[in-house]
């Protein structure tokens, strides 16, 4: 279903696609990180704790040789980087365009990078944080497109797969023939958006473990030792996933018009309580800080590049270490959610309990890959709350028009509505509340008006009365002037799109253009 946003655009908008992004695997040896573990694997092969540094040492190499030997086997060339640097994406993606690589193995490079690891203290083996060398293996995969595989070489072989969802989508594209138009990794059209979308929709489906088990046999030489012993194989949890809501528009021109204000309403409206009802979650802001953050920015690659693309625009809310943020690519506008906190957010789980009575419950979500499909209807839901709230950031013409009608009294089947006033703070600040972001969720109620006009309780029941009846009438009045509309069988209000662009018409007329107009 379109958002409001969405309808209020619909001249200008050819298509709304919601995809995974980015999105960063993490493979973990979890059964060597238990209190013995790596001794009790020590043992089972004969090797003394005296013996660790010669046995390490040996395996580091195993994966070295493996690493070298895919590289020489594909005819692909194995950099050496002495230090981490930054752009191996760039420079992976730079040898497949001089080599011409469309498919198979593009590159492995390998540098030394901080990590988790294991070492031997006083006849103990710890866990601690040292550097060792990391491979990146650069692909062109046949299903997933663009990608990386980064292997730690020292035990417990930490492994990290990165992948995109638009490559994905690209392929399944081509493979039934349709088509596309993309700048750098984004979509600007899609000759049938509806296949695209069910595919999208099949991305969560996947039963990607499986993916993931086979990079792990085919990098790691030492895996096969380590499941015949019995300490398993790796655990896949998600590190970070971006999902994307992407609002494709006919030309750039079109959307650089509406740009400004998008912007300029998102850092002068969207509140810490706005970004936190966004994100789905009912906590108080002071619980943790929330930051918004507006700049210029280079969509993609670095400064070498600038002059080859156009400058775009960017505004990140972030709380804690999940944020939602909105840019543009060329001609199209990206409402971008990023988790890399699961446990901000719950998943449903079922269990059943000691009467064989099987039920669900909402537990906080881990990082675990079967969340995936959570993931994305976490992000996807943020997304289209962002871009409810972003409706009212659109003072066109029409809502000029609109302003006008509603300075005047409506009559409507005999019963008579009083005029607003939009410029007058009474009456801006009943804007205000009814705009308020936390009712982007599920609406507001006669209560919830009565928080925001109030600055304290009612200290009677004749006050409380008198202050409910108020409000009655102000609600009565707003849905004679279709600003609001009555959410079937509830005492829920939402505000509609006409009063999305008419109420915020008014405030940033009162709060903004008047100002700056006399100050000018």
């Amino acid at each position: 279903m379109a958002t409001a946003f969405e309808k209020a655009h619909a001249d200008q908008i050819v298509g709304c696609l919601t995809t995974v992004d980015r999105l960063i695997i993490h493979g973990h040896l979890t059964m060597l990180w238990r209190p013995g573990a790596f001794a009790a694997f020590m043992l089972r092969q004969g090797i003394r704790f005296g013996d660790f540094g010669r046995y390490v040492l040996k395996t580091t190499e195993q994966v070295k040789q493996q690493a070298m030997r895919i590289a020489k086997e594909a005819g692909r060339p194995f950099i050496y980087q002495q230090a981490v640097v930054r752009g191996k994406d760039d420079l992976a993606r730079e040898i497949a365009k001089r080599d011409g690589i469309t498919q198979g193995l593009v590159c492995v490079l390998s540098t030394l990078e901080m990590a988790n690891s294991f070492t031997l203290v006083e006849g103990r083996i710890i866990a601690r944080k040292r550097k060792c060398l990391h491979f990146y293996f650069y692909v062109i995969d046949a299903e997933l497109g663009f990608m990386h595989v980064r292997l730690q070489s020292w035990f417990p072989f930490q492994i990290q797969i990165y992948l995109n969802g638009r490559e994905w989508l690209a392929r399944q594209l081509d493979k039934r023939g349709i088509g596309y138009f993309r700048y750098e990794n984004t979509f600007l059209r899609i000759d049938d958006l509806r296949v695209a979308e069910r595919l999208c929709a099949s991305f969560t489906a996947r039963r990607w473990w499986r993916v993931f088990d086979a990079f792990a046999r085919r990098a790691n030489p030492v895996l096969p030792v380590i499941r015949r012993l019995g300490f398993g194989s790796y655990y896949w949890v998600i590190d970070a996933c971006e999902v994307a809501t992407d609002l494709m528009w006919k030309s750039r021109r079109g959307l650089l018009g509406i740009l400004d204000d998008l912007f300029d309403h998102a850092l002068r409206s969207f509140s810490a309580a706005d970004v936190v009802r966004f994100l789905g979650r009912r906590i108080l802001p002071g619980r943790a800080e929330v930051t918004s953050a507006h700049k210029p920015f280079l969509a993609e690659g670095d400064s070498r590049v600038a002059k080859k693309r156009p400058e775009g625009r960017r505004i990140k809310h972030r709380i804690r270490r999940n944020w939602i943020k909105m840019y543009d690519k060329w001609s199209v506008l990206r409402i971008e959610t990023v988790i890399n906190h699961p446990y901000d957010f719950k998943v449903l789980r079922f269990k059943t309990d000691k009467r064989g009575k099987r039920g669900g419950t909402w537990v906080p979500m881990n990082k675990g890959i079967q969340n995936l499909r959570r993931y994305v209807e976490v992000g996807t839901a943020a997304n289209r709350r962002y871009l409810e709230a972003l409706a009212s950031a659109k003072p066109t013409q029409r809502a000029i028009a609109e302003l006008d009608q509603i300075c005047g009294g409506r009559v409507i089947e005999g019963a008579r509505y009083p005029k607003w006033n939009p410029v007058e703070q009474h009456d801006c600040n009943i804007f205000g509340a009814v705009l308020a972001g936390e009712h982007a969720i599920s609406g507001f109620r006669n209560r919830d008006l009565q928080t925001y006009l109030y600055r304290t309780a009612a200290t009677a029941s004749d006050e409380a009365k008198r202050r409910c009846s108020r409000v009655c009438r102000i609600i009565r009045k707003l849905r004679g002037h279709g600003l609001v509309a009555k959410v079937p069988g509830s005492r829920l209000y939402r505000v509609t799109a006409r009063g999305h662009r008419v109420m915020s018409a008014a405030l940033r007329f009162r709060h903004l253009d008047f100002p700056m107009a006399m100050a000018a």
